[in-house]
């Protein structure tokens, strides 16, 4: 499981190290760190929520989905109200509900909330991150970045993984305009 999340305390820790680092007479330099895929922005209650195994499923165009894990180590519950990637136009955040037997897939009303010490799945059938319109092809491997935006203010930037997935295949809620691809 890749867990991607930037923290103060590690931020601190990189600091003292390069400021140290200048104080040695013959310290071998030490490598440099990975830049985090994962990177949060905005307000302390929002720095918290990471994302854990983030994935799109690959698509020639039209639309996709994104899911991962959402982890919120904060004492407050953190809401979601939208989303935005460069690979669509229009990104919405959306659920999937049984209507009369029948599962559909629309926008899902207030955004997603994680709750305090808690963790809020996106996943095939369930709620996830949709993108509309896409233009190129998302390929496996491929590596698709994206940014989260809090209700509070704040957000999370994360780059998924391009990933094969033959599931997903929901109605649509009836009036919604979208062509499947």
């Amino acid at each position: 499981m890749f867990v991607r999340r930037l923290t103060l305390p590690a931020g601190l820790a990189l600091a003292a190290a390069v400021t140290l680092g200048g104080c040695g007479s013959q310290a071998t330099p030490a490598p440099a760190a990975a830049t985090p895929a994962a990177a949060v922005t905005g307000s302390t209650p929002a720095a918290a929520l990471t994302i854990t195994d983030p994935w799109v499923k690959t698509t020639k165009e039209g639309m996709t989905a994104a899911f991962g894990t959402l982890v919120n180590d904060t004492d407050t519950a953190i809401t979601i109200v939208s989303a935005a990637s460069p690979a669509a136009p229009k990104v919405e955040l959306h659920e999937v509900v049984d209507s009369g037997g029948k599962m559909i897939m629309r926008p899902k009303e207030g955004g997603f909330t994680v709750p305090a010490h808690g963790t809020h799945a996106l996943e095939p059938g369930g709620d996830h991150i949709m993108l509309i319109d896409v233009g190129q092809e998302v390929k496996p491997g491929a590596q698709v970045p994206f940014t989260l935006t809090f209700k509070a203010g704040g957000k999370l930037e994360f780059t998924a993984v391009g990933k094969d997935f033959a599931g997903g295949k929901e109605d649509y809620q009836p009036g919604m305009d979208m062509d499947k691809g």
